[in-house]
């Protein structure tokens, strides 16, 4: 196989990376995402028409003009409809069914109550603050992990370096599922959910899987074989596990692709941010995290030359 030069690009690789995490943070910033039920709280109606789905806009109008001003109404499918309203208890949550039923069914076009989830704001609170915990705790686990497996190649780069380079290439796939999922929650009403959270940590899990193959390739031919320079070491390994990570890649993408296209509505935004992160997790394996290992080896030549 012929020997790809990655490295040599370096710069190329880590400027296209870094416009797009500055643009990623941007979105998140400026259009923000839009959050779910488990992290707001209140009440979440999925119904189904038995034939043809009425006019979405009436029907918000409808929910608008009565007791739920703040509803938010969603198509989906053909003939379904995501309903988002404050906290309702049982009574009011027959009302509203029996209300869509009278006003917008019909003998032959039934409504079937689909799903009813309510979530309280203590409940929503405390899922918001173990997303955000689960988040940090599993960077720094990968940080330990990889300084002590890396802790017998601390030369030419200390071992724990591997691990923050590591979660640097980790924090640009989960700034890219949070930049499309901010475009999406602006323009299409995407909601990110504790599934969403979920998808997140498995990205992270994944993309780190990805980058220490490679790492360990490096790991091993810096013990065992010789190079000219520590830059073509990394290119050397990356270069012996990138079929690795195509095949890896795309025998995990296809069955997500299957779960977006065929499953159901309520995991499509769940199987969406996997197909995103896991794609990006293998492009920052191979782009981002290999490469910027030379570039911080060629920065720690040049402060000591200059010492």
């Amino acid at each position: 196989m012929k020997n790809i030069q990655f490295i040599k690009y370096s710069k190329l690789w880590l400027t296209i990376t870094t416009t797009v995490m500055i643009v990623s943070i941007g979105l998140v910033a400026i259009l923000g995402l839009k959050p779910g039920i488990d992290f707001t709280g209140g009440s979440l109606l999925e119904v189904e028409f038995q034939e043809a789905l009425p006019d979405v806009n009436l029907v918000r109008s409808y929910l608008q003009e009565g007791e739920h001003k703040n509803a938010v109404v969603q198509a989906t499918g053909d003939r379904g409809l995501l309903i988002r309203t404050a906290f309702l208890n049982e009574e009011e949550h027959q009302q509203l069914v029996a209300g869509l039923a009278e006003k917008f069914g019909t003998e032959k076009n039934t409504v079937d109550e689909k799903r009813f989830e309510t979530i309280g704001s203590s409940v929503s609170k405390t899922l918001r603050e173990r997303a955000i915990w689960a988040i940090i705790l599993v960077n720094l686990g990968i940080i330990s992990y990889i300084a002590y497996a890396f802790r017998k190649v601390s030369r030419p780069v200390a071992s724990w370096k591997y691990g923050a380079i590591a979660i640097f290439a980790l924090i640009h796939d989960v700034l890219l599922v949070m930049g499309v999922f901010a475009i999406l929650g602006r323009y299409v009403g995407t909601e990110v959910d504790i599934a969403f959270v979920v998808a997140l940590l498995t990205v992270l899990g994944y993309s780190v899987n990805d980058t220490i193959v490679v790492f360990d390739r490096v790991r091993e031919n810096l013990l065992h074989h010789k190079a000219d320079t520590f830059g073509e070491t990394v290119n050397f390994g990356l270069n012996q596990t990138i079929m690795r990570s195509i095949n890896t890649t795309l025998t995990t993408l296809l069955p997500l692709l299957a779960l977006y296209f065929i499953g159901g509505e309520t995991i499509k935004n769940f199987s969406l941010a996997l197909l995103i992160g896991i794609a990006s997790g293998a492009y920052s394996s191979i782009f981002i995290a290999s490469p910027l290992l030379a570039v911080v080896e060629r920065w720690q030549v040049r402060r000591l030359a200059k010492a």
